[in-house]
């Protein structure tokens, strides 16, 4: 039932308040809502929020969005992790209707002495324990009852703007209405912010074997030294493929080649690590050629040391060799010839993959799947990317990520979800934590400025955004055409645009060649075969953009506005090539200029609006932290940004002037 102040339209509201709004420790997140009254009497609104221990916290007043909107706004930070939930209460407030129609009134002429007595009377009901508020009140409320004075000298009283704000502070609640609660959950703050690096363990250290002249997989041991590398770039979470046995049958070759007939696959033939199971075992199995769990154990050991999360890849497919089709053949589709049906996305086939169906005895794939889970989390895993979630049922996802939650809240979900936003957006609400993007996909400017706010502000209690910039699926054409340029300008929108993004390792390396024009697939892609990098060799030519990318890093972690989602506005240039958006949390503020253009040099205005960079004065002083060099802007700024030298300014803040 509609209260008696109408509270309407509250967000942030995920499915009909059966799943939780997305919040983080230390992240402010706007509650938003439609407060109104009948007739001209004014009214607060304030939001009231609960911590995971039933605490009420202090609330949180509300402010109109814009004038005429009956749009109000509060923003609240979860300070703890766990599930919270938050109210919104509206009032009538007498005291500021007093306030807006007392001075109109007495400067009119029209029920002075009234508007005065009403005034005394609504001021002895405010309590305030500050001694100077209680002052500012006693000295209004001596104007009020005092007619010996000029009506002039008691109108300045009630009109002062400490008066004003004394009485929004402690206002009068008359006819208190409250909508709520609502749910929301505060997760741990990596799955908000972190740089994500991707590897192969099986391609570090990959060796060739002295007798037959191919190449030998790598191990976790060998894998082992490449982290120290991957710590000093700054990235927090290293993410690995599928690390267990890989099908034999149907093995796919090379560039994804099919053997053709099919048959036994030849030596030098790895296979995709997504093509998971063998007679080596299945989902809880670890290949034989990477070690043992004790050998996986010090790997995350060792990466736990450097500051390292290991993500473990989830992806529930099976090889055609894999336990479960002999243990639990219901638990996949049988055509009418009596086969079972492999993965196919027209025209693509996959030979050597067989989707699991998950309405074929749910209840015993849900019980393995969770065995599965609890197998590597007691192995240090706490944080899983979950490969196309969007081929299994959400209900699925909605049951596995709650019975994790409910006794392992830190543990994480990443989706790998390239799909439409109806299933990204609803695999994000029923408790994934964070999603793979369009993001790859978007590279003019005006297509990135609304992604940017869309991600921001308009999809942020659904789902966290995480930009990567590749993976070894994804090699978009302006890596391929545009040259080491293309690769600083996507890394540079990525780290700064998102609080969390990541690579595919190579892309330090420039590596940009498809397997055939108009693909986005790799040239002799890592998913089909080893393939080894000389890391020392790179750093010793300088052929490398890992001392960018470590520039990148250090700065998301130095600046508490980059951590941020929520925080992004963008702003004006007068070039279609040259974009600009500014992230401010407190005191700090990073404003980042970025050419999009990889062949060319731009120059253009810059405009900005001092005061939504929280720059008290007209000109304030920048530091670019990339070239080190100090200018003083103001509204208007002249850029020029050569990609044969910059492709960006990542300005910080310093002072007003």
């Amino acid at each position: 039932m509609v209260g008696r102040i109408p509270v309407m339209d509250v967000m942030p509201v995920v499915d009909l308040c059966r799943q939780p709004a997305k919040a983080t420790r230390g992240e402010p997140f706007p509650v938003r809502a439609t407060v109104f009254r009948e007739g001209h009497d004014r009214l607060g609104c304030e939001v009231i929020a609960t911590d995971p221990a039933g605490r009420p916290r202090p609330p949180v007043r509300m402010s109109l969005t814009a004038p005429g909107t009956d749009r109000y706004e509060a923003w609240v930070t979860p300070d703890v992790e766990g599930a919270w939930t938050f109210e919104v209460q509206a009032w009538s407030d007498p005291l500021a209707t007093w306030l807006h129609d007392a001075p109109i009134k007495i400067a009119a002429g029209v029920d002075v002495d009234l508007m005065f007595t009403e005034g005394r009377l609504l001021l002895e009901q405010v309590e305030t324990d500050d001694e100077t508020d209680q002052q500012i009140v006693e000295s209004a409320l001596d104007a009020c009852g005092d007619p010996t004075r000029p009506v002039e000298a008691r109108l300045a009283a009630i009109t002062s703007p400490e008066l004003a704000r004394v009485l929004h502070q402690h206002p009068i609640r008359e006819l208190v209405s409250t909508e709520g609660p609502f749910p929301a959950y505060a997760d741990r703050p990596r799955a908000l912010f972190g740089s994500w690096y991707e590897f192969f363990p099986r391609s570090e250290g990959a060796t060739t074997d002295p007798k037959s002249g191919r190449l030998r997989s790598g191990t976790f041991r060998t894998a082992t030294k490449r982290l120290d590398a991957v710590a000093a770039m700054g990235f927090d979470v290293l993410y690995l493929p599928p690390i267990h046995p890989i099908g034999e049958v149907n093995r796919k070759g090379p560039n994804n080649a099919v053997m053709n007939p099919p048959g036994p696959a030849p030596a030098a033939w790895t296979g995709s690590p997504w093509a998971i199971g063998s007679r080596h075992g299945g989902h809880d199995a670890i290949h034989p050629e990477l070690g043992s769990f004790d050998d996986f154990d010090a790997f995350v050991s060792r990466a736990g040391q450097l500051g390292l999360e290991v993500a473990l890849d989830l992806a529930l497919q099976c090889a055609p060799d894999h336990p479960w089709v002999t243990s639990h053949p219901e638990w996949f589709t049988t055509r009418a010839d009596g086969t079972i049906a492999y993965a196919e996305n027209p025209p693509k086939k996959y030979q050597d993959i067989y989707p699991v169906n998950f309405d074929n005895d749910p209840e015993g794939i849900f019980a393995e799947v969770l065995r599965v889970v609890r197998l590597w989390m007691a192995h240090g895993v706490r944080i899983f990317r979950v490969d196309n979630p969007h081929t299994k049922p959400l209900a699925f996802w909605e049951r596995l990520l709650a019975e994790i939650r409910s006794t392992d809240p830190d543990v994480l979900f990443l989706s790998e979800a390239f799909t439409r936003p109806a299933m990204m957006h609803g695999l994000g609400a029923i408790g994934y934590h964070q999603s793979y993007t369009y993001f790859t996909w978007r590279t003019e400017k005006t297509e990135i400025e609304d992604y940017l706010r869309e991600v921001a502000t308009e999809s942020d209690h659904l789902m966290r955004p995480n930009f990567f910039v590749n993976t070894p699926d994804i090699l978009h054409a302006f890596l391929q055409y545009g040259g080491p340029a293309a690769f600083k300008i996507r890394a540079t929108l990525a780290a700064m645009g998102s609080p969390s993004w990541g690579v595919y390792a190579g892309y330090e390396l420039f590596e940009h060649v498809a397997v055939r024009p108009g693909s986005e697939e790799y040239l002799d892609s890592e998913k089909y075969q080893l393939r080894p990098r000389d890391w020392a060799a790179a750093d010793a030519d300088q052929r490398t953009l890992a001392p960018y990318l470590t520039r990148l890093n250090e700065l998301r972690r130095a600046h508490p506005a980059l951590q941020l989602l929520r925080n992004i506005t963008v702003h004006s240039t007068d070039d279609d090539h040259v974009l600009c958006f500014s992230k401010t949390a407190g005191p700090d503020t990073v404003i980042v200029v970025i050419n999009l253009d990889p062949h060319g040099a731009h120059e253009t205005t810059v405009h900005l609006d001092p005061a939504e960079l929280g720059v008290a004065g007209e000109y304030y002083a920048v530091h670019d932290e990339i070239s080190g060099q100090d200018w003083t802007w103001g509204r208007d700024n002249y850029v020029r940004l050569d990609p044969g030298h910059e492709s960006a300014h990542i300005l910080t803040v310093r002072s007003s002037r």
